[in-house]
């Protein structure tokens, strides 16, 4: 079988993500070709046993550094991006050349959050990974820090990597760093520091880790934006590891260790040998099997039941225009896989900001507020009224009655106190069906009543595609 396996590791879809502080010196800016073409050499190798590998790289503006011999990166926006500019076109020329002496083909691809907040570019855009990766060829993924701004950022690569490996649908997300792990304080200054092996959940994790004294003053990052990295990608079922820089070739030692401690379904192969835990397999005529020792790492275990790609994008790629305030019960009901993410009007308490339809909106709770119980027992009577129009169905909305008059007097006289985002908490994303003052006129009201007041109903849920990343309190 061809490209089959390195020692027992099956072929799969590796997306690598390397920051400034591997590429350019913090003080000279000077490239560090050692480690470049460690990777380099690296990532062809990985090629060359059947693994499709995507580089995600920093360092434009770092290069550019260097290029206008500036000493410190600049403050404002413009000065970012001019600098990123100049460093770009050499940066990528540096990896066509590295890439070139073992006669490998890249690509490069910059985006930018706004690139693929609209829902057919982003399939473009993973349509393109898809081919370059059935071409054979690498492609070599950065922000487009020239036209970013605030608005369409990522905020850093951390966190684009995560996107890339949930677009191109990657087994392993590599986050090289300039340490070998998590720790639980700073190991550069405290020698108790201890390196957290495996961590199942980013959220418990966080209250047992320091993330504030990393990173350097080139980078944008810090072990902060790699939690959220890894948040992301295992949510998305990509297994996310944080390692040194300084030895690239531990990816395989760390796939093959991983692979043979923790026997998984990789996504670009079905059959993976099954072999016993803790060794290698033995070669033939050896004596004994050779013992398996865990190479220096974080691992952060990916999601059992991965987030399907259209509410992916939504809760990662879209910047929320605006806020959908629910009430506990519509609450706990979405936290349930089965509620299929959709939103009824009846557990809808507000609006914050203005938004369309079709824009994210986040999902927001307020803290304490309203029994759970009455709440919960409201939201499941207003479900079970939400079915395809019946005979059945149709009696019980007149049952209840159109919205009257009182009905209407009593939403406007509820104009309560102004609620702003100080107020809430977000608990998830979604896609509005309505706009914000459409959802805000039919609030905490039965779906059948959607046509009476707006004059027509597409949909009898004002939000879809909700995902609920904060799951709620045991009551």
């Amino acid at each position: 079988m061809v490209n089959l396996l390195r020692k027992g590791v099956p072929p799969c879809t590796i997306v690598i993500k390397l920051g400034t502080s591997s590429i350019v010196h913090e003080t000279t800016h000077q490239p560090l070709l050692s480690t470049l073409s460690a990777v380099v050499e690296t990532v062809v190798d990985l090629k060359r046993h059947g693994h499709k590998v995507v580089l995600v790289s920093s360092g434009a503006i770092g290069v550019g550094l260097k290029r206008m011999n500036i000493e410190k990166r600049p403050q404002h926006l413009s000065g970012k991006q001019a600098l990123a500019a100049i460093g770009q076109g050499r940066l990528i020329a540096l990896y066509d050349n590295l890439f070139g002496q073992l006669e490998q083909p890249i690509a490069q691809v910059l985006l930018t959050r706004g690139d693929i907040s609209d829902r057919t570019r982003y399939l473009n855009a993973v349509n393109t990974f898809k081919e370059l990766l059935t071409m054979g060829v690498v492609p070599i993924v950065n922000e487009n820090d020239t036209v970013s701004v605030s608005e369409i950022k990522f905020g850093d690569n951390d966190t684009l990597s995560a996107i890339t490996s949930s677009m191109v649908h990657a087994d392993y997300l590599f986050l090289l760093t300039d340490v070998d792990g998590l720790y639980t304080s700073n190991p550069r200054k405290d020698p108790d520091a201890r390196q957290i092996e495996v961590v199942d959940s980013v959220t418990a994790i966080r209250s047992e880790v320091s993330t504030t004294t990393l990173g350097s003053s080139l980078g944008t990052g810090g072990m902060e934006t790699k939690l959220i990295a890894a948040e992301i990608a295992t949510a998305a079922g990509v297994t996310t590891i944080i390692t040194s820089s300084k030895d690239p070739g531990c990816i395989f030692r760390i796939i093959k260790y991983d692979v043979h401690t923790s026997p998984r379904q990789f996504r670009t192969v079905s059959d993976v040998p099954e072999y016993s835990l803790d060794v290698v397999p033995p070669t033939s005529g050896s004596a004994s099997p050779e013992v398996l020792i865990r190479p220096p790492h974080t691992l952060f275990t990916a999601s059992p039941d991965p987030m399907p790609d259209l509410k992916s994008w939504t809760s990662h790629t879209l910047k929320p225009s605006g806020s959908v305030i629910i009430d506990s019960g519509a609450y706990h009901v979405l936290a349930h896989r089965d509620s299929g993410g959709k939103l009824l009007s009846a557990g809808v308490v507000g609006v914050i900001g203005v938004f369309a339809s079709g824009q994210a909106v986040r999902i927001v709770v307020q803290p304490r507020r309203g029994n759970l119980d009455d709440a919960l027992n409201s939201y499941l009577r207003a479900l079970a009224l939400t079915r395809p129009a019946t005979p059945a169905t149709a009696a019980m909305v007149q049952e209840l009655g159109g919205p009257s008059l009182s009905h209407e007097e009593t939403l406007l006289a509820e104009k309560e106190e102004e609620i702003s985002e100080d107020d809430v908490v977000e608990v998830g994303r979604g896609l509005a069906n309505y706009n914000s003052a459409q959802i805000m006129a039919v609030k905490g009201m039965h779906s059948a009543f959607l046509p009476q007041v707006l004059g027509y109903a597409d949909s009898e849920y004002v939000v879809e595609n909700i995902t609920v990343s904060v799951p709620p309190s045991p009551a």
